[in-house]
């Protein structure tokens, strides 16, 4: 009796011990929450104003403005420091909503897509009805959020949304809304030259409107601490068990989305796309110990708010070193995207090593395809070289020698770069044997991109000298990271995936970093990145051909190696192949293809993915039948893309590449798709 005595007093004895563990390290979270937060405030107002703490108090206190600083302090600089933390709380706050009610800690605006689908909707906005984004910005913006929403949700279904199914869907959303949005900047570049900035999500503010206009839409977020948490609390145990519970758990859960998505469109509109801020804040408050729902919330508000102000107070430190501004949305994306890749290469579960697979198709190719598939190049070739359009309408002849001195050379950098790109997406997806494999996928593109912006940027070179170096030092160092973190995860689809989109975010945020220069540079270096063939001379087509056909050979040459790494390295060892030499050199020349193709084209996004995948459909699944094959339908896709380009909405053209990553980012999904349904 007496030890019974004992042991129901241990209960309650322990469960203060923890209660109290549990407050103290709420305090310390607290404590360290506010030195961080009152740091960045005091390093944001120096960087911001110039002056120092004494001179803002007494302004602040009702002190008159005497020097064209002190203006500033007071009507650029204050309000500047309010956006950055209610923007940052908001992002924060609707990030831990988002990952707890999916109980997926990748979850964010941007991740799901939503940030790109806002951004679109307001572009469309300004080109085509501007009065209409200047009074219901927000709306509009809600509308593109919650469409891409639907999207993700339509691939995904309900039961992908806790792993990395969901995360790949957004993000291949991500890439597919923001190459439209793009585009539509390319065509209508003096309707959207106000865009340039405030797409590269611009802090910058010269009185309180924004501040005033934005803080009543935010306020809806103290809704979602009165709502959430109990519910939250439920979802922790499972979506069956909070039924149980009495929780109506889809209307729950679409009105924690729907004001999640108000909140985070409304920020845009504001201040434009600034992203990671959501992903990252409430990761940082779980690390920190916040353990139920609500603290969750309220930590992740805080730390939103900190890193936003953290991320602009770097901004402004980068722009006293630079021509131009830098925007906060690229500077947060710098420390974001390799904070995701972080984040999931430790979160990874057991469901997201999931392997995809194709579709079952004929085990080789007949002679009687390969000839069909060589017509449809040839005949794909003739129509972008004798059928166009012009001012007297469509023309089907031979085109006049000038024409034909401009198209020949487009004609032959789209061949090579199709057939380049998917190649090495061949040999990519032979050596992972990850069927998702490809060089934007995976984020060698991506690598070649950041080097050569990086070095038009900060060298003030231009991209053609800048030079194929560069892009195979880019790529190369996306490799190695790959690599390194795919070693660890035994090279997991998903991971090696996300960590290619990652990088292609973080290019998507230089560019917008170009475009905010807003000079003739700027649309030059979009209209490359978007994979144009619009400037390729006689030269670079010629020189990009041959570095192509010399690759080529040498992987035909080595296709045994490719077929044995294909069916495992043991079976590979055994057969007499050095796996890790033979690995290292493919690899190179993987790298050489994606690094040539950037340099002259561009971001050819998606091409590397669909064509291996086409051609081991049709039959060509040993790899000396894979490699020409794909080579054919790769040519074919960035032919045909870049016929389109051209013709579509004549006299004006939309990049190649562009329009490869439409057709190619709806391809990805389908195949999600489809492997979530056979899975």
């Amino acid at each position: 009796m007496t030890q019974a005595a004992e042991g129901l007093s241990a209960v309650p004895r322990s469960a203060h011990a923890h209660g109290a563990a549990t407050g103290n390290g709420m305090l310390a979270h607290a404590g360290a929450l506010t030195l961080v937060l009152v740091a960045s405030l005091a390093t944001h107002l120096t960087l911001g104003s110039g002056f120092m703490p004494g001179r803002h108090l007494a302004l602040l206190l009702g002190a008159e403005p005497e020097a064209f600083a002190d203006v500033q302090f007071l009507y650029a600089e204050l309000p500047r420091l309010a956006l950055a933390m209610m923007i940052g709380g908001a992002f924060g706050l609707c990030g831990s909503v988002m990952q707890q009610a999916t109980q997926n800690r990748l979850v964010s605006p941007m991740t799901l897509g939503t940030s790109s689908g806002a951004w679109l909707a307001l572009v469309v906005a300004m080109v085509w009805f501007p009065e209409a984004r200047d009074t219901f910005g927000a709306w509009i913006a809600m509308a593109g959020a919650l469409s891409a929403l639907m999207l993700v949700l339509f691939v995904t279904g309900l039961t992908g949304i806790a792993g990395l199914p969901l995360i790949l869907a957004g993000m291949a959303v991500h890439i597919l809304l923001s190459s439209i949005a793009s585009s539509l900047v390319l065509l209508n570049d003096q309707a959207t030259q106000t865009l340039f900035i405030w797409g590269a999500g611009d802090l910058t503010q010269t009185d309180w409107r924004w501040v005033t206009w934005l803080w009543p839409k935010l306020a809806v977020g103290l809704l979602l601490f009165v709502v959430a948490p109990r519910g939250l609390a439920l979802m922790r145990l499972g979506a069956d068990s909070a039924a149980a519970r009495g929780l109506p758990v889809v209307p729950f859960l679409g009105l924690l989305l729907m004001l999640s998505l108000w909140m985070s469109a409304s920020a845009i509109t504001a201040v434009g796309i600034i992203g990671f801020i959501a992903l990252i804040a409430p990761n940082i408050a779980r690390i920190a110990g916040a353990s139920t729902p609500g603290a969750e919330m309220a930590f992740s508000l805080f730390w939103g708010a900190c890193l936003l102000v953290a991320t602009d107070a770097a901004a402004l430190a980068a722009s006293t070193f630079t021509v131009n501004l830098v925007p906060s949305g690229a500077a947060a994306a710098l420390i974001g995207a390799p904070a995701l890749i972080l984040i999931t290469a430790r979160r990874m579960r057991a469901a997201d090593h999931t392997r995809f697979s194709l579709p079952k198709g004929p085990g080789h190719l007949p002679a009687s395809r390969a000839a069909l598939l060589g017509a449809i190049l040839l005949a794909i070739l003739a129509v972008a070289f004798f059928i166009g359009r012009s001012e007297t309408g469509w023309t089907i002849a031979a085109p006049s020698e000038l024409v034909a001195d401009l198209r020949w050379p487009r004609i032959l950098a789209a061949t090579a770069a199709g057939a380049g790109i998917a190649l090495a997406g061949v040999i990519l997806q032979r050596l992972i044997r990850n069927p998702l494999a490809s060089p934007d996928i995976l984020g060698l593109t991506s690598g070649a991109v950041l080097a050569l912006v990086g070095t038009t940027l900060l060298m003030g070179e231009t991209i053609r000298t800048a030079g194929p170096l560069m892009a195979l030092a880019g790529s190369a160092a996306v490799l190695a990271i790959l690599i390194a973190i795919g070693r660890r995860q035994a090279y997991a689809p998903g991971l090696m995936v996300l960590v290619g989109i990652s990088l292609a975010a973080l290019a998507d945020a230089i560019t917008q970093f170009a475009l905010s220069v807003g000079d003739e540079r700027a649309y030059q270096l979009v209209n490359w990145l978007n994979g144009s063939t619009y400037r390729v001379d006689a030269a670079g087509a010629v020189t990009l051909c041959a570095v192509i056909a010399a690759l080529a050979a040498i992987t035909l040459a080595l296709r045994r190696w490719l077929g044995l790494i294909s069916v495992g390295d043991a079976m590979a060892a055994a057969r007499g192949l050095a796996v890790g030499p033979a690995r290292l050199i493919l690899l190179v020349i993987a790298c050489a293809l994606a690094a040539a193709v950037t340099t002259l084209m561009g971001r050819v996004a998606f091409v590397g993915l669909i064509a291996p995948q086409v051609a081991a459909l049709i039959g060509a699944r040993n790899a000396s039948h894979q490699v020409p094959a794909a080579m054919v339908i790769g040519a074919a896709l960035m032919i045909g893309a870049d016929w389109l380009g051209r013709t579509m909405i004549y006299p004006f053209q939309l990049p190649a590449g562009a329009i490869a990553s439409m057709v190619g980012g709806s391809y990805f999904l389908i195949l999600l798709m489809t492997s979530r349904r056979r899975a």
